[in-house]
């Protein structure tokens, strides 16, 4: 009986030590960014192989329509050819020639090197993007016009979160109505808000060089920008189905004239700007980003360019764009694979929840998509924190929600660690020869730190204690904590003199 009593009073003071220890952040981060994809193959090597030889074809036979002069010269000196429908075409040995000098990785650097990783081979990272032209508003949950201080809020909430590597802009801020005036003040909202690598987008190509030109001020002058291209440009040259786009193309090579890294986009939609079917579509817009891949590389083989074939999802039912679910979960994995076969480096799209609340659709929407898409190893998962409505939303609380899931995803993308360590055979027999658990034993003790992640938005309470606690929901968590956060966290990311010049120059609205 005195050593049952023992063992008892044993045990709860092993998890007094282990609550204690839990409170502690962790030694050693479980679950970092940059984890190795590629466990989740959804296509066999026979597959894959027919819907690139389908992509081939349909380039070299049906080609690309709409090119704009300068491209269609540059390409047709580079090996490429009109058809009888005066449509570019590209032979099979020009587009291999192309992909086999394309980059293959580069680095994408933060204002602050510590925030620098390297696009390319097997590493997964998550991060932003989107054009939300509505905001859930924090106070009263109901959603409203965007604003330029939302984006800016955003971007200072997303620089406390670490599973989010870069930002690219997620909202739009529709109270800025001057194109010139929007794309300045997009980039100095993230400049502000963050150090970390950023993305956005310009409406014209005049647009690329003043930006940059506020990006060199902000590095400490002029051509700074050039030895740290810390913001990428979203772009998508390809109007599916298959036809470029004459702007999005004068865009692209005035940002590769500032060494502006391209992230080029090909968002085709099943069933109504490409095949409804899973298969058709790959082969499509697998041809489509080719077809960008090329517009580059024709210009300058090697130049930084995120493959990024995003597949989008339509309920063919009533049109509406389905940002959640199998069929798109399945489709940007499968794009992921295709593209790292290629060796490209690869960016796919994730958490497109069509939700509204943050509530169990958007996480169960979000939870499939996120880790499909990272075992699968893209590159780049973009929207993968923050989005919903379909992609016409933006929410600050799903942005913390969406950081912790990320978390949950790349602690199973690390994997199982099987060493004479981790196997514990003396653990076992420490246990069973002892007190008869593992509570409290070194061994735990060391996982605990190392193997394990804790989250701090999900509940895990028993039923009582939750309910003696207040019965919060997950979201409710989420809207206390970004408050807090954005109550507190301002940084000064730019230096006054410099944010003095900046604002001289520009009009800036913040």
């Amino acid at each position: 009986m005195e050593e049952r009593r023992r063992t008892r009073r044993g045990k709860q003071t092993s998890r007094e030590v282990m609550h204690a220890l839990r409170a502690k952040p962790p030694e050693i981060d479980p679950c970092p960014p940059g984890q190795v994809g590629g466990q989740y193959r959804p296509l066999k090597e026979s597959d894959i192989q027919s819907i690139y030889h389908t992509a081939i074809r349909i380039l070299e036979e049906l080609g690309m329509g709409e090119s704009p002069q300068v491209l269609t010269d540059q390409a047709v000196n580079k090996g490429a050819f009109l058809n009888e429908l005066n449509r570019l075409c590209f032979p099979q040995s020009m587009v291999e020639d192309i992909v086999e000098r394309a980059c293959k990785s580069f680095v994408f650097y933060g204002r602050d090197p510590k925030h620098d990783f390297e696009v390319g081979g097997n590493r997964v990272y998550f991060g932003t993007g989107g054009a939300a032209v509505q905001t859930l508003d924090l106070d009263s949950g109901v959603y409203r016009p965007s604003t330029l201080k939302d984006l800016y809020d955003f971007t200072r909430l997303m620089d406390t979160l670490k599973n989010v590597a870069w930002f690219t802009r997620c909202c739009v801020a529709t109270d800025v109505p001057d194109n010139f005036d929007l794309d300045v003040n997009t980039a100095y909202a993230l400049l502000k808000g963050t150090t970390k690598p950023i993305g956005t987008s310009f409406f014209i190509s005049e647009h690329v060089k003043p930006v940059v030109d506020m990006f060199d001020l902000a590095l400490g002058g002029e051509g700074q920008f050039r030895y740290r291209p810390f913001c990428k440009a979203h772009i998508s040259p390809v109007i599916s189905p298959l036809r470029f786009g004459e702007d999005a193309v004068a865009v692209t090579l005035a940002c590769m004239e500032s060494r502006m890294p391209i992230n080029n986009i090909v968002a085709a939609q099943s069933g109504a700007t490409s095949p409804a079917t899973i298969a058709g579509m790959l082969a499509s817009t697998l041809a489509e980003t080719l077809a960008a891949l090329v517009m580059v590389n024709v210009f300058e083989p090697g130049y930084p360019m995120i493959f990024s074939n995003w597949p989008l999802v339509i309920d063919l039912r009533t049109g509406a764009f389905a940002g959640g679910g199998g069929e798109i979960s399945l489709l940007n994995a499968a794009s992921a694979q295709l593209s790292n076969w290629l060796g490209l480096p690869s960016g796919v799209a994730c958490s497109m929840a069509d939700a509204k609340a943050v509530d169990a659709q958007m996480g169960m929407e979000k939870a499939l998509s996120a880790l499909s898409t990272g075992l699968a190893g893209g590159n780049m998962i973009y929207e993968s924190s923050g989005m919903t409505a379909s992609l016409l939303g933006a929410s600050f609380e799903a942005f913390l929600v969406d950081d912790e899931m990320l978390s949950h995803v790349y602690r199973i993308l690390r994997g199982v660690e099987v060493n004479e360590e981790t196997l514990g055979f003396e653990a076992i027999r420490e246990a069973v020869t002892g007190e008869g658990h593992f509570l409290g034993g070194q061994h735990t003790m060391d996982a605990m730190q190392r193997d394990h992640f804790y989250p701090s938005l999900s509940d895990r309470l028993e039923p009582r204690s939750w309910e003696e606690s207040g019965k919060t929901q997950m979201w409710e968590r989420a809207n206390m904590r970004a408050k807090e956060i954005l109550s507190a966290h301002y940084p000064e990311y730019i230096e006054p003199g410099i944010d003095k010049k900046i604002r001289e120059r520009f009009g800036i609205l913040l």
